[in-house]
């Protein structure tokens, strides 16, 4: 059986709430999946998974604090050619769309770019849940937009 984590920190839950879609997608797949607050994991475990979900909340035009101390820490674990995929919750601001150069503002950018840098194979491009304002709610259809997405990164792996 694969087994995969999802990773995420969440502010005001938005994040949660599409990290526990993402993990239910996956499982109606027959993935095992653990679904983790980002200062609940033990880094070192990482290896023991096929799938890596990281999601963060898009703060300052980046990743959460929290978010940037996980992703640190992760240095260190040698995740080189596990899967993964990078996730997060914005909101759909003038500073948070597609800047002029072509760059999304979003913390999902910043995610996937580090997990390439640690030669994780990506196994679909990043995707970014929308959120109402800066606490949410979620966008109407967000939740079950990640569950699909679940199913479709379980066929993949």
């Amino acid at each position: 059986m694969k087994k995969a984590i999802v990773v995420y920190d969440s502010r005001f839950g938005n994040t949660e709430k599409i990290a526990r879609a993402l993990a239910r997608g996956m499982e109606k797949r027959g993935v095992e999946v653990d679904c983790v607050r980002v200062d609940e994991v033990e880094v070192d475990k990482l290896v023991e998974y096929d799938l890596l979900a990281i999601g963060s909340p898009t703060h300052m035009l980046g990743m959460s604090e929290p978010m940037k101390s996980f992703m640190n820490r992760m240095k260190v674990v040698d995740i080189k050619g596990i899967k993964g995929f990078a996730f997060d919750t914005r909101n759909e601001s003038r500073m948070n769309r597609k800047s002029w150069f072509m760059l999304e503002n979003s913390a999902a950018r910043r995610i996937e770019g580090k997990m390439k840098n640690m030669k994780v194979n990506i196994v679909r491009p990043r995707e970014s849940a929308l959120v109402i304002g800066g606490e949410g709610p979620l966008v109407e259809g967000m939740e079950e937009k990640f569950e699909q997405i679940g199913v479709e990164i379980a066929e993949a792996i």
